[in-house]
């Protein structure tokens, strides 16, 4: 398909925000369309005892229930840079884009995501493709919790293999940051830094899982959780999402690098502020598995 545009404002059912969000009634409606690629990306981190961090891939639960004709997606077996010292980084070009072809997506698909539990990992692979060029992808909302709490039907086992896709990824957007970018924004009045995490570990309250406690210095923390529905699993709505981005001390004027521990929750922040129309959003994509590992770094603990 040459021009989704058209396509998506004829949808007979439920809503769609192009490059965002689908409803449970729009992809209800949508599941037969031959240009729809659909993904469960879920996974969970866990804490080992010797690399401290372990992505755990929910692929067991996929197999016990998915929305029919999805496909898993293991996030740090398929889309991660294992060649990269910090764990879970940005694949390079051409890795990404073999791994695109493979999981059956080409460059005109239409690619909807979700995940059970917790949504950046939805908007990780979300980020990930809008690095490398691919604005379809779209965020499930309220993911598979919302779609089976209105007695929708699933799917179980295993998914069959896709016919390898075509896709060819863009040189990269400027949608990521590294530590010089960092460093270069502490301080830096047109630029704020956006903690995700939760307030005991942006504080330094609750222990890591590696390295120093704490918060990058002069950020300011925007919990990703704090931006979805506690009742529902949906995205806050426009005016709730600048509220919160408001109240933070974030403005539209400013250039805004987010983070977290691995550089997953921290993408849903990098999600609502893209979908509110930010004009400069990047990623700190190896966040505090580079920076609290390397005591040269400043970073600040808040006073109990």
């Amino acid at each position: 398909m040459s021009d989704l545009a058209p396509s998506l404002s004829q949808a007979p059912v439920g809503r769609i925000e192009p490059g965002f969000l689908v409803d449970t009634d729009w992809l209800a409606a949508n599941l037969d369309r031959p240009d729809l690629r659909l993904f469960d990306c879920s996974a969970t981190m866990h804490v080992d005892p010797v690399i401290q961090q372990r992505v755990h891939p929910e692929r067991d639960a996929f197999e016990a229930a998915h929305i029919a004709g999805a496909r898993f997606i293991d996030i740090d077996a398929q889309l991660s840079d294992h060649d990269h010292p910090v764990h879970l980084m940005l694949p390079p070009r051409e890795a990404f884009a073999s791994a695109m072809a493979a999981l059956g997506i080409s460059n005109d698909s239409l690619v909807v995501i979700y995940s059970t539990g917790n949504i950046w990992w939805a908007t990780r692979v979300w980020w990930m493709l809008r690095v490398y060029g691919f604005d379809h992808a779209h965020i499930l909302d309220g993911g598979l919790q919302k779609w089976r709490a209105e007695g929708r039907p699933v799917a179980t086992g295993p998914s069959a293999p896709p016919a390898p896709g075509h896709f060819t990824a863009s040189a990269p957007r400027a949608l990521v940051a590294d530590r010089q970018a960092v460093l270069a924004a502490i301080g830096d009045a047109g630029t704020r830094i956006v903690n995700a995490l939760r307030p005991p570990q942006y504080s330094g309250a609750e222990a890591p899982r590696k390295g120093r406690p704490g918060h990058i210095a002069s950020s300011v923390n925007v919990p990703a959780a704090s931006l979805l529905d506690p009742a529902t699993g949906c995205l806050l709505d426009d005016a709730a999402l600048r509220a919160a981005f408001v109240e933070a001390g974030v403005t539209p004027a400013q250039r805004v690098v987010a983070y977290c521990g691995g550089g997953v929750s921290a993408s849903l922040v990098v999600f609502a502020l893209t979908k509110l129309a930010h004009p400069d959003v990047r990623l700190y994509d190896a966040s505090l598995g580079e920076w609290a590992s390397d005591p040269t770094l400043p970073m600040q603990i808040e006073p109990a």
